[in-house]
Parts: structure tokens; C-alpha cells; sequence
């Protein structure tokens, strides 16, 4: 009875191990982000995906953890009941940008309008006033809570109507100066607040297995 107890017990064992071993030889496979999609594609399971994580965004300390990771390096946790496997498949440093905005709706007030409205506010940030409170008094958009800051975006995001303005920009910090965007019928007054800035981003693929 003894006997076959340690039996099964070695061929549990056995199996646990084999299985780790089929998922460890698949990562060393895996070299891109085309191969890893593929691999989830294969995978019923959604506890697998593809994670990507930015420097400046994520600060949790696994984020922290796997920013000092090179690619193609795995990292492994466990607990009782999972074992997550975290590999490194992609690392690149991308050139983000930031400003603060003032945004002018042209559906809802006239380009002339408009026009002397923003000559007002240039005045007005040359003589002193802070930028925050301008956004706050005059901006038509969301972020006027917070000062007009756009946060920081990359290019592709399309996140902002003037992004390709601002790419191509040549200004200097603290510079304030508009921009127009017929996509939106936008109007905006920009403060440059930063200068361009390489931020680290990582896509790690990570796969989620019981531990048996």
C-alpha cells in the first residue's frame, strides 16, 4: 500500500515537472511579440497575455522588477496555487511628448472669437499669470481640471488632434504659441512644458499555470 502511494506520488511528480519543462522550452521559443501573440492564439486559457508595461506609467515593483530584466530573460513567481512565468519579448525606448493646452471648440464659438480670446490668454501668461489658471478659466476640454497638462503621449497615440504638430515642434520650453487642427475644428493656445523625453517600454509575455 506504502509502495503504490509512492508511486502515484513520483508520477504526479514526474508529470508536474514534464509540464514545467514543455512551458519553459516554449518560452525559449518565443522571441518577438508575432510569436508570443501566436502563442496565446493557441492557449484557451485568458489568465495568458500580453503586457505592456511603460516606465514612466507603471511603478508597482514587479513593473520595477521587469524594467531591469534585458530581453528575452524570464522571470518566475510562485504561489500555492499558481506558477506565472514573465518573459521579456519586446524593450524599446520611445520618444514621448508633453505640453500644457487651452482647447477651443470652432463648432461652438467663431475662429474671430476665438482668435482674440487667445491673444488675451498669451497676453496675459507674459505678464504673469500662471498657465494652470488660464487652462482651468478659459479650456473647453476634460484636462482643465488639471491645468491643460496632456500627460505624456507618443506618436501613433492619436490621442490628441495637434500630436503631429507638436512631434515636428521646434519651440523652447516655456514657449506659448496655437495651433489650429481642421480634423476637430480645434483651436488651441500650447505651452511647451517639457522637452522630449526617451521613455522605457517593455511587452512581456506572461503565461499562468496551476502549481500543482
Amino acid at each position: 500500500m506504502i509502495k503504490a502511494g509512492l508511486t502515484f506520488i513520483l508520477i504526479v511528480f514526474s508529470l508536474t515537472i514534464s509540464a514545467q519543462n514543455e512551458t519553459e522550452k516554449e518560452l525559449l521559443t518565443i522571441e518577438n511579440t508575432e510569436l508570443a501573440e501566436k502563442f496565446i492564439s493557441t492557449k484557451s486559457t485568458h489568465k495568458n497575455q500580453l503586457i505592456v508595461f511603460n516606465e514612466e506609467m507603471h511603478k508597482s515593483v514587479l513593473a520595477k522588477e521587469l524594467f531591469k530584466l534585458s530581453k528575452g530573460v524570464v522571470k518566475t513567481s510562485i504561489n500555492d496555487n499558481e506558477k506565472v512565468y514573465y518573459k521579456i519579448v519586446e524593450k524599446n525606448f520611445i520618444p514621448y511628448y508633453r505640453v500644457s493646452y487651452i482647447f477651443f471648440d470652432g463648432n461652438q464659438i467663431k475662429p474671430s472669437e476665438i482668435n482674440s480670446v487667445r491673444e488675451k490668454i498669451i497676453k496675459s501668461y507674459k505678464s504673469g499669470t500662471d498657465f494652470d489658471f488660464l487652462a482651468k478659466q478659459y479650456s473647453m476640454d476634460k484636462n482643465a481640471t488639471r491645468g491643460g497638462d496632456s500627460g505624456w503621449f507618443k506618436e501613433g497615440d492619436s490621442k490628441y488632434a495637434f500630436e503631429k504638430f507638436i512631434i515636428t515642434d521646434n519651440h523652447d520650453i516655456d514657449d506659448i504659441f496655437t495651433i489650429d487642427t481642421p480634423s476637430n475644428n480645434g483651436y488651441y493656445v500650447i505651452l511647451k512644458t517639457f522637452e522630449p523625453k526617451n521613455i522605457a517600454e517593455i511587452k512581456v509575455l506572461k503565461i499562468t499555470e496551476p502549481n500543482n
